[in-house]
């Protein structure tokens, strides 16, 4: 069975992207959020086996996405896709329960590789 991942990002291209890249990766895009409150409830209904979370998003940060989530589920897989220049929010994003990171702009095999490790250590 595929691996189930939920996007979040708030620009549609980001989402495309990451899409095309996790499906020729064997993985299914299971759904896609545009905000942080979006995240939390697409979660709690598709229980996805992995989330790729934006930190800097209107209406609610990934930080505060990514807290809810680990609160309502403990063993939430999160890894955020965040721009170069967000040290500091990514260590915080880490502190809150994200498992690990991706810098954009990325390569698709580091997209890939840090999944599927994200994936198998937490199975």
């Amino acid at each position: 069975m595929k691996n189930r991942i939920l996007l979040v990002d708030d620009a549609k291209f980001m989402r495309k992207l990451l899409a095309k890249i996790l499906e020729e990766g064997g993985y299914e895009v299971a759904g896609e959020a545009e905000t942080g409150s979006e995240a939390i409830a697409l979660y709690k209904k598709i229980k996805p086996d992995l989330v790729t979370m934006d930190l800097v998003m209107p209406d609610m940060s990934g930080i505060d996405a990514i807290k809810e989530i680990i609160s309502s589920d403990p063993k939430a897989r999160i890894v955020v896709v965040s721009a170069m220049g967000q040290q500091s929010l990514v260590s915080e994003a880490m502190s809150a329960g994200a498992k690990d990171f991706v810098v954009k702009p990325f390569h698709p095999s580091v997209v890939l590789e840090v999944i599927g490790r994200v994936l198998k250590e937490m199975a």
